[in-house]
């Protein structure tokens, strides 16, 4: 709702079914059916690029109306990566996790980026992987709570090193934020308080599994305005 009226159109649609792919291995009770959901959205996606009627369903029906047939192909590197949520076994070393998050939150960004204006991939990658990695840590414990281990190393140090790597990533996008053109800026929004939030998890590691990232109202506002002015 912060973005542009003209940018939420695309926003809408694509965070929606960003929201139905991440669900789906933690709403069904059998590993199957979280299988059979994500190839669904694989199918949906393979006829929005073949340039098919799409599918009567209250998400795919404007995700097809948001995307061309590159972005939807992109996505379906999106829902193949989910994939791995299915798993319970923690990723190899932070490699495998930054794999995931820019096959997820990076691949995200820059489909929608892509859609609303000019852009550097790159860029608009790095930031999205920095966002990825500041939900991921803020969703610690309730992936712990439910049987996942998130982290390839939960050590005090290993996060905070992740973090820091995190903080790296987004300052380097943050660097060639000129190379986003002003439209495509409102693909990152949601990138506003992820500095604040991985700042914290650098710091103090111990908020991670304490479950004590986000920040309060107000700090999540200003960053908010801030990001929808296109500073993030």
């Amino acid at each position: 709702m912060a973005a542009p009226p003209q940018a939420r159109r695309v926003l809408f649609p694509l965070f929606a079914f960003n929201l139905e792919v991440a669900r789906a291995p933690w709403v069904v009770s059998e590993p199957m059916l979280a299988e059979i959901r994500l190839q669904w959205w694989r199918e949906a996606l393979e006829e929005i690029a073949e340039g098919q009627p799409a599918r009567r369903h209250e998400v795919a029906l404007p995700l097809a109306g948001a995307l061309d047939a590159e972005g939807a192909r992109l996505l379906d590197g999106l829902v193949a990566a989910r994939r791995a949520d299915l798993e319970r076994a923690p990723f190899a070393d932070a490699a495998a996790l930054w794999t995931y998050l820019d096959a997820t939150a990076g691949t995200l960004h820059w489909v929608a980026a892509r859609a609303l204006g000019p852009a550097e991939e790159e860029v608009v990658r790095a930031a999205g992987q920095a966002q990825g990695l500041s939900a991921w840590l803020a969703a610690v414990p309730e992936l712990e709570a439910r049987g996942r281990l998130p982290l390839p190393d939960g050590r005090p140090e290993a996060v905070s090193a992740l973090a820091r790597e995190g903080l790296a990533r987004l300052a380097h996008a943050r660097r060639r934020r000129a190379r986003v053109s002003r439209a495509a800026r409102a693909a990152l929004i949601d990138v506003g308080g992820a500095g604040a939030m991985l700042a914290r998890a650098a710091a103090e590691p111990a908020r991670v599994a304490a479950g004590r990232l986000r920040s309060g109202p107000m700090r999540a506002r200003l960053a908010l305005i801030a990001a929808a002015a296109g500073r993030w």
